[in-house]
């Protein structure tokens, strides 16, 4: 029996799951012979994933200097298996900007490929290896064409992780992965070493010079064999005067950067370099693309320098376009605007006296097959006898004519993904998730609240055998629970999912209850730890579909206005407001609800029954408690409890070489879990075509 009580950080120890018995190997995940019975469509999309109902009706605007973005990744390359708009995974995205590229080099102008950092800490496919991302990693350099990358937090908690990255991931890159503020120390020469580079200049092929800088924000929570140097700092060091006073041509600065492109938010810095560049370069285009906020966004800085953010999880791919470069100020090449394509049509700022030269586009795209196939006709598909079912996507010759061989690279990239997933048994089911569970999606501590399913999980598996009889409070900080548990099969991939941080648990001892049962309000009130907590910003919710409004006017979706065209329907997704306005979202999607949730919640557990005579259905109070919880959150809780307490009273409460925070959800979905097994189908699951 238990009582509710009520998050925000990160901890990142590689482990693996402890192995369990599996409930059912064959109801969820790859089937057996998929490709085989439709070898004329060779999809990309992992076999089990939905596909998106509508996409995009909206061509890209492309300028002089085009740019794809991602960021916080977090493993998630194979696509959200149970999530029809985010579907397809990372080989569909290989094959989409191969094909992009390819567009671009045929209108005469760049495109460049971006990434800001957090490839760690999300799926099982990144966090169920040791080290963490030993195989994430090795799909994603598979995109070969990234042009520039910059390092996240998360490649930073934990020792092996920071040296996998320097060791492996950074050279696998060279001089395109950019840490022009973070250091590791180097084991062999015992000298203090960039991850990366700190900064890169480079002449695209069209002619623009470009000078690139990879910016983490003032991070404090990485391990101690790295080291960060705050913004302010930097920007002061000999290297990056050097480098903003370079004696050849700037056309652009790009500043990328683990780091809100908004200020003000997530203790962002790039209002720090932007000004530092400023100072030196009065006019020249300064672009910024950032991260770790975990939001689309896209913020004007001044008349020639804006900022983009591209949301997380493989959910989006940021679209950034400009144009207004010229022979006489710059080293472009190219045309002045390309053909037969829409193209950027807005300046950054406007009421100029001046009218400044550069005008801008910004979309960001829903990561599925119908995007990727809009935006790129052809690419998701090995062989044009798809011609029969897709038309559409064969009247290009760019649709027929794309390589043969980069098609199949996106192939061989899914198949491999498909391949590691059957390894680490992802797809694997333990139970069946009787109802969605939200972060942030319904009101905290509703009963499809995650950390209502999750207080309960707590109660009833995190118990010490030997202080059984003791009650105890368990609190967790709302940051454990990094994504939504979805109805339908409970797998392996969705206990990394639901919490992928390997925290030790750890107690207090025997606290005594009037001490113990305030300090989750303090911890609330005080709000400690919201420094280190994930921004949430969850990707659906049971809300109900609406029809289509003035924002979907604005973006071309047909709505029914009494003159015969047909109304449509809404999924619920992203709706974006920028500083651009309301039309950046690239398919147009129902508001996703968003509820605020405190730092912390809490638990308990093994209370007394109330004795003859006491109050019926209320359990009795005890004199003392364990005071359970997760050693990230050691000091914020030492703080809240005040007293004598200090971080020698914590010791370990389950054993820390074989039991960790991911260790109590899949023992309780076996326990409670099994109604609708041995079969259990995703809610709403539509069959793939082909």
């Amino acid at each position: 029996m238990k009582l509710p009580l009520v998050a925000g950080g990160l901890l990142a120890v590689a482990t693996t799951l402890s192995p369990a018995v599996l409930a059912c190997d064959s109801c969820y995940g790859p089937i057996e012979g998929h490709a085989s019975k439709h070898v004329r469509v060779v999809k990309r999309m992992q076999p089990g994933a939905l596909d998106a109902r509508y996409g995009p009706t909206r061509p890209l605007q492309w300028g002089q200097l085009n740019v794809l973005h991602t960021s916080d990744t977090h493993g998630w390359l194979s696509g959200h298996i149970k999530e029809a708009n985010y579907g397809a995974d990372w080989g569909d995205y290989v094959s989409f900007v191969s094909s992009m590229k390819s567009t671009a080099e045929s209108l005469g102008v760049d495109l460049l490929l971006v990434d800001s950092g957090d490839l760690h800490d999300g799926t099982g496919l990144s966090d169920s290896t040791t080290p963490n991302g030993e195989i994430s990693n090795e799909i994603f350099v598979k995109q070969t064409k990234y042009d520039l990358l910059t390092i996240g937090n998360h490649e930073l908690y934990a020792s092996e992780v920071a040296y996998q990255t320097f060791n492996n991931f950074s050279r696998a890159w060279g001089d395109k992965y950019l840490t022009s503020n973070v250091e590791i120390m180097n084991p062999e020469t015992q000298e203090w070493e960039h991850v990366g580079k700190t900064h890169k200049y480079f002449t695209t092929k069209h002619g623009l010079r470009i000078m690139a800088f990879g910016v983490l924000f003032d991070f404090s929570a990485n391990t101690n064999a790295s080291r960060i140097t705050k913004a302010a700092d930097m920007v002061k060091q000999d290297w990056f005067q050097q480098a903003i006073h370079h004696p050849e041509p700037i056309d652009v600065f790009l500043v990328l950067g683990h780091n809100s492109a908004r200020p003000g938010r997530q203790a962002s810095t790039m209002k720090t370099v932007y000004s530092a560049i400023r100072e030196a370069h009065p006019n020249t285009p300064i672009q910024i693309f950032g991260g770790h906020s975990h939001m689309r966004d896209f913020v004007v800085y001044d008349q020639s320098s804006t900022a983009s953010e591209s949301g997380r999880y493989c959910e989006s791919l940021g679209w950034f376009s400009m144009s207004g470069f010229n022979s006489s100020t710059s080293g472009f090449t190219g045309p002045l605007n390309p053909k037969g394509v829409p193209n950027p049509n807005r300046t950054a700022t406007r009421g100029e006296r001046n009218t400044p030269p550069f005008l801008y586009s910004r979309r960001y795209l829903d990561w599925n097959r119908l995007t990727f196939d809009y935006h790129a006709p052809g690419s998701q598909f090995l062989h044009n006898s798809i011609a029969h079912s897709h038309p559409n996507l064969i009247s290009s010759p760019s649709a027929s004519n794309t390589s043969f061989q980069l098609k199949q690279q996106g192939a061989q990239v899914s198949s491999s993904i498909t391949s590691y997933r059957q390894q680490l048994g992802l797809g694997k089911v333990y139970g069946c998730v009787p109802q969605t569970f939200w972060v942030t999606g319904v009101p905290f501590m509703a009963p499809n609240s995650m950390y209502t399913f999750l207080a309960d999980a707590m109660a009833h598996q995190i118990v010490n055998p030997k202080r059984a009889k003791i009650p105890r409070v368990h609190i967790s900080n709302t940051g454990m629970a990094r994504f939504d548990l979805h109805k339908g099969p409970f797998t392996m991939d969705d206990s990394y999912i639901t919490s992928p941080f390997p925290s030790l648990v750890v107690y207090i001892p025997e606290v005594p209850w009037e001490k113990a049962k305030g300090v989750l309000e303090r911890m609330n009130k005080k709000g400690a730890g919201q420094g280190r907590r994930v921004e949430y910003n969850t990707t659906s919710t049971g809300a109900p579909k609406k029809v289509l409004g003035k924002r979907e006017e604005i973006m071309g979706v047909p709505v029914g206005n009494g003159g015969g065209r047909k109304q449509e329907v809404l999924e619920v997704g992203y709706t974006t407001e920028d500083d651009f306005g309301v039309d950046g979202d690239d398919t147009v999607h129902e508001k996703i609800a968003k509820y605020e949730i405190p730092g912390y919640f809490g638990t308990t557990a093994g209370f007394p029954e109330w004795k003859k005579g006491g109050r019926k259905g209320r359990k009795q109070e005890p004199r003392v408690v364990d005071l359970v919880f997760n050693d990230f959150i050691n000091d914020d809780l030492l703080a809240a409890l005040g007293g004598n307490y200090t971080a020698e009273d914590i010791k370990f409460y389950m054993e820390p070489s074989n039991y960790t925070l991911r260790d109590f959800l899949v023992p309780y979905v076996e326990q409670n879990w099994q109604e609708g097994m041995p079969r259990c189908e995703i809610s709403g699951l539509r069959p793939i075509v082909g």
